[in-house]
């Protein structure tokens, strides 16, 4: 276990979804830490290159190469993909990342913001874990790893209607991560697949839910001690650096005190 298992992974490549900010840019720097080729992606890549910057001048082993791309369009997504075949060979390790919430309540809320959670938090996710497995397979890459970050929220419902449909996209993230652990087995690799299960992270996360209210995103993280992004990079660590019998399916997270 720990800094010593993560060697293997050394010089190898990484896609992170959502790495300018959050729990993504805290993934990103962290892998870099550990001499990975990260690939970080989002629709602005100006905080993923000041982040590349940073771990540069930090004198990190590993490089953050920073890509635009909107994940809601999967033509950006494929080309992503190809882009990174022919100036880094392929994906490794695919973290999915990106994800967003917006206050659409059941009885009340719009269809966009529906389909936009539905794009991000499903379907990117899904044409991601595809092309990142097509990837390893054309190159034979037997040991790679497919990371969705999940929230407790794929776990249970809670009685907040603004998160109801987003939490329908996270039991689907569920559903998927554990429909590509048995694909992985029928297929005969030992590419892994796993994911992490945050509860409350302080992030942009509930500023972006509550746009038009930050009084009370702000007081979604003040009421309680928060997990911070960078106990999410530790898990990522952690879920990497498991040896290759071991395969950890999910990790659920709260912040001690978080009572839901």
């Amino acid at each position: 276990g720990g800094a010593g298992a993560m060697e293997r992974w050394t010089g190898r490549v990484a896609l992170v979804t959502g790495a300018s900010v959050g729990i993504g840019a805290a993934v990103a720097r962290a892998l870099v830490q550990h001499g990975m080729k990260v690939v970080g992606c989002a629709r602005s890549v100006d905080k993923i290159e000041k982040l590349a910057a940073e771990c540069q001048s930090a004198g990190y082993p590993g490089t953050l190469i920073p890509y635009k791309c909107d994940l809601s369009n999967e033509e950006e997504i494929l080309s992503m993909f190809s882009a990174i075949k022919t100036l880094h060979q392929g994906v490794d390790v695919c973290i999915n990342n990106a994800g967003l919430a917006r206050p659409e309540p059941l009885l009340s809320g719009r269809t966009e913001g529906w389909r936009t959670m539905i794009d991000v938090n499903v379907l990117a996710v899904s044409i991601c874990t595809r092309e990142a497995y097509q990837s390893m397979k054309e190159r034979n890459i037997d040991d790679g790893h497919i990371i969705n970050i999940n929230s407790m929220n794929g776990h249970s419902v809670v009685p907040q209607s603004v998160v109801h449909f987003y939490s329908a996209t996270k039991y689907a993230v569920t559903a998927l991560t554990e429909g590509l652990r048995q694909e992985l087995r029928e297929a005969k690799t030992h590419i892994r697949a796993t994911c992490i299960s945050p509860g409350l992270v302080e992030t942009g996360f509930a500023f972006k839910l509550h746009d038009n209210d930050p009084e009370r995103a702000a007081a979604t993280y003040e009421s309680i001690r928060c997990l911070k992004a960078e106990d999410m990079a530790n898990a990522v660590i952690y879920v990497l650096s498991a040896p290759p019998h071991v395969q950890i399916g999910d990790i659920q997270m709260r912040p001690t005190e978080q009572i839901s």
